[in-house]
């Protein structure tokens, strides 16, 4: 049976150094990875955006078309005025929705907040 020369206190911190570069590789690893899909998640937000504000424009124009619409039946203001108090309808009941939606959100992670506690105790039990 082979002896070391290296004690223990030796040992255990060469252990730690393994184990802090593992967790820079790690981090490094992590870093690279969510730099590569931000790189492509920006061309697909722009996409998406060039995509949204072309509908935007597009109902804009809807709404205009329906205006004139309604101009060959009542007077322009008339038209214009429904055109508003429907927009604004669908408004008051969207932001209404979306309210009631919002009293719902919990901002605070508490499954995410409960693993890390878990994590903490488990590596507490690990040190003892």
């Amino acid at each position: 049976m082979a002896t070391s020369d290296r004690s223990i206190s030796e040992i255990l911190q060469d252990v730690l150094r393994n184990l802090q570069s593992i967790v820079r590789s790690e981090v490094r690893l992590a870093k690279t990875e969510v730099r590569e899909e931000i790189t492509k998640a920006k061309s697909a937000l722009l996409l998406l955006g060039v995509g949204a504000v072309s509908g935007i424009f597009g109902a804009l124009f809807l709404l205009l078309a329906v205006m004139y619409g309604l101009a060959l039946v009542i007077p322009m203001w008339a038209s214009a005025l429904v055109v508003m108090a429907v927009l604004a309808m669908v408004a008051g009941v969207t932001a209404n929705a979306g309210l009631k939606q919002m009293k719902h959100v919990d901002p605070v992670p508490d499954k995410t907040i409960g693993s890390m506690k878990e994590n903490a105790e488990w590596a507490r039990q690990q040190t003892k």
